[in-house]
């Protein structure tokens, strides 16, 4: 093949900033050409769906569009839906593109390439759950977190023209960070939307329910963090379960191993993650229970050199025999690493190993406040942060993203673009 094709499935945070990095470095070199792949149209760094949940984050003005990334960074964008990959023909199959109403937009193709990434992301895993699929609402994605924005814009409406004879009752489940911001950010959207018209709201009206398997809450923190953080849940309101697995989900509520029906009208399920359940399907390559694609330390899968994974459907086993958890600085991490490594690739140089380092874990609780370690393999997260130097910490995070993205300069456009149109529009998103 005389042009050599990178085609990169996932347009995440480590598949947006690795197809940018590379779209910069062969936008010149007709001989080799980057595409990115996904089903969207447009990117939101997902550790901020929670943000879009709850009508904080405006999709449509936040989002990044890919056609406008390819255009500036030099990459191709295409989209699409991963259906297949023939490893052998070095071909990927991509389903066909339907609307709304299930008519055929663009048939499905095949494209070949030289180099494959594979940085599809993870979902919720609800382990299969009785109901959970029926009656829950996730947040794996755009699509999903507006839905339940709609949701719980119409409940707001349809209470308050029945003048609130009842609470709003939200049952979430899963502890982790998802299911803390989520709950934190949701009072504060109840705080807002007094403002712009639901003055008779009062908040001890919205019931917010946090349902936790384990012990406590953000598993993967300091447990003196994590005991910051259940304080400051505590004082807005929020009822906290651990030790609680939901058996079942119904339409009134959840259903615990204990027999208790916790009510509840909207029911979020945050708790599990594991790589796409098509990925375990894919013949020619190594999963594991998860559906992540187990790697070399090269970030090449274990069962082709011409295949990297990265992000969380990566299987990356460290030299301590731990894995990578699924964060979005591991993706961002593992991006830069197989940049350097598809680069080397192209010149027949050695490939460097993946090292991955804990810069710590944040967790934003809303404007409230916000907890975190920092330097996880330094102090082994003994160095707790909380309060403003925390948030600023946290919002430092996704300004480090934008920078991967759009670089130094435009992100301090996008910047002062967001602080003078909070002055423009409503602090929250109410349709």
């Amino acid at each position: 093949m005389d042009t050599q094709h990178i085609i990169i499935v996932g347009g995440g945070a480590g598949g947006l900033e690795l197809a940018t990095k590379l779209g910069k470095k062969y936008r010149n070199n007709k001989k080799i050409s980057v595409t990115l792949i996904d089903r969207n149209l447009t990117h939101v760094w997902k550790p901020l769906l929670h943000e879009v949940a709850a009508g904080a984050l405006d999709a449509d003005i936040d989002g990044v569009d890919y056609r406008v990334q390819a255009a500036h960074a030099g990459f191709n964008f295409l989209p699409g839906e991963l259906n297949d990959i023939d490893t052998t023909a070095r071909l990927i199959k991509l389903a066909a593109i339907t609307d709304d109403q299930g008519q055929q937009i663009v048939a499905a193709r095949e494209l070949p390439y030289s180099t494959l990434v594979l940085a599809i992301g993870s979902v919720t895993n609800d382990f299969g759950t009785k109901g959970a699929g029926q009656h829950c609402y996730f947040l794996d994605s755009v699509k999903q977190a507006v839905r339940f924005h709609h949701r719980l814009m119409n409940k707001f409406l349809s209470l308050q023209a029945e003048r609130y004879p009842r609470p709003l009752k939200v049952a979430i489940v899963g502890g982790g960070a998802t299911g803390v911001e989520l709950s934190a950010e949701l009072f504060k959207s109840a705080e807002l939307i007094r403002s712009y018209g639901f003055a008779d709201f009062e908040l001890n009206k919205l019931q917010i329910t946090l349902v936790e398997a384990g012990p406590r809450i953000l598993p993967a923190l300091p447990e003196r963090i994590a005991a910051a953080a259940q304080q400051e849940l505590e004082k807005l309101g929020v009822r906290i379960c651990d030790n609680t697995q939901v058996v079942e989900v119904t339409e009134q509520g959840l259903i615990t191993n204990s027999g208790e029906l916790i009510e509840a009208s909207i029911k979020v399920w945050a708790a599990g993650v594991k790589a796409p359940d098509f990925l375990a399907k894919l013949p020619g390559f190594e999963t594991n229970r998860a559906n992540q694609i187990v790697v070399k330390p090269t970030l090449q899968a274990s069962t082709n050199d011409d295949v990297f994974v990265i992000g969380d459907c990566a299987a990356f086993t460290q030299a301590d025999g731990s894995r990578v958890p699924p964060r979005a600085q591991s993706a961002h991490q593992m991006a830069a690493t197989a940049y350097t490594n598809i680069v080397a690739k192209q010149k027949h140089k050695p490939l460097r190993t993946f090292v991955y380092k804990d810069h710590g874990s944040l967790v934003s609780l809303s404007s409230y406040t916000a907890v975190g370690s920092l330097m996880g393999n330094l102090t082994k997260g003994a160095m707790k942060v909380e309060g403003w130097l925390a948030r600023i910490m946290y919002k430092s995070l996704y300004r480090m993203h934008q920078v991967a993205v759009h670089g130094y300069f435009k992100t301090f456009l996008f910047m002062l673009i967001k602080g003078l149109s909070r002055r423009l529009r409503p602090r929250l998103k109410l349709h």
